[in-house]
């Protein structure tokens, strides 16, 4: 079996008449074996009603999915048994001990009373929560009790493992830890990982390669690095010390030679340049001569946002404040 995941037009909508709410509209993708793919988009873009279909927690209105060679739709039972799911809600009991989490989901999924105990004291070992072991875990930190939830999806050793955001809400240190944990998924089990994000550089660090997700479409596909070297030359950013010269500055933008695909996210606009450094000069000297005050002014090689900037028409983090209304509507249409 050359991918582990298959998804081929997926098609959801939430609501009916006038308060439908397209989810999806026509997701596919293929997803090789053994390695950490990535669902990136901002909130509202379909990542998790993706992964939902997926783990046959939600049917589309049309498509298919094939997960470790079985259809979810035909097959959703034996499917559950292939997958580990880690949902963006913790899954673990906090009134039990990670030792008692582990032995239940070992019993859930029917495994020998002598495998349970090895199985749960090699995770418990493996994610550093041994010394933990026998605490009841809502005394846990927080990147303690997520280590214990992707433990929980691990415990009946599935084919594929879901991941839907699982660091929101960690702090910074927590999570380069779990990025650690999910690089070693693949390489200590063999297990194949689908990971949503909505944070750019988690995608850039763990996925071999990615989809990017816009308002329930797939818009780009490739490796980080394939998907940053389509973009030729540099970003420059400029952020304005005063908003309302957003107008100005683009006009003053626009008239620069060799600046092209300009885009406004509040104070900030950025535009593609063929060289940074021989460009610069000329910019600032259009802004200034256009009397727009700026904040700072920044110039870098393509990133993960620039290509969300090219394909989607919009950058990231504006499409992700966007996302949280949209998704609301969506909750609400559901």
């Amino acid at each position: 079996m050359e991918h582990a995941i298959e998804a081929d037009g997926l098609v959801k909508t939430y609501g009916k008449g006038a308060k439908a709410v397209r989810a999806l509209s026509g997701v596919g993708f293929a997803v090789p074996r053994g390695t950490v793919f990535g669902l990136l988009g901002p909130n509202g873009a379909g990542k998790s009603t993706t992964t939902k279909i997926l783990t046959t927690l939600s049917t589309p209105d049309s498509g298919t999915a094939v997960v470790a060679g079985l259809d979810v739709a035909k097959e959703p039972g034996r499917v559950r048994h292939a997958i580990g799911y880690v949902p963006q809600r913790p899954c673990f009991d906090p009134t039990a001990t990670g030792r008692e989490n582990l032995t239940l989901q070992g019993h859930v999924y029917g495994l020998p009373r002598a495998d349970i105990r090895s199985r749960g004291d090699q995770l418990l070992e493996r994610f550093g929560l041994a010394e933990a072991a026998n605490r009841i875990t809502k005394t846990w930190s927080g990147g303690m009790q997520r280590k214990l939830d992707v433990a929980l999806a691990l415990m009946h050793r599935p084919q594929v493992l879901f991941l839907d955001e699982p660091t929101t809400g960690l702090d910074p240190e927590a999570r380069a830890d779990m990025w650690a944990e999910i690089s070693g998924v693949t390489r200590a089990d063999g297990v194949t990982v689908l990971l949503t994000t909505h944070y750019l550089e988690e995608a850039d660090q763990l996925a071999d390669r990615l989809v990017i997700i816009d308002r329930g479409q797939v818009v780009a596909e490739g490796t980080p690095e394939e998907l940053k070297g389509g973009l030729d030359g540099d970003t420059v950013q400029v952020e304005l010390a005063d908003p309302g010269q957003q107008a100005a500055a683009r006009r003053a933008i626009d008239t620069v030679h060799g600046v092209g695909d300009v885009g406004v996210d509040g104070a900030r606009l950025h535009a593609r340049v063929g060289n940074g450094a021989a460009t610069l000069p000329g910019l600032l000297a259009a802004l200034e001569g256009a009397g727009v005050p700026l904040a700072s002014v920044t110039v870098a090689r393509p990133s993960l946002d620039d290509v969300y900037l090219r394909h989607a028409g919009r950058s990231f983090h504006s499409a992700d404040r966007a996302g949280l209304t949209d998704r609301a509507a969506t909750e609400v249409a559901a």
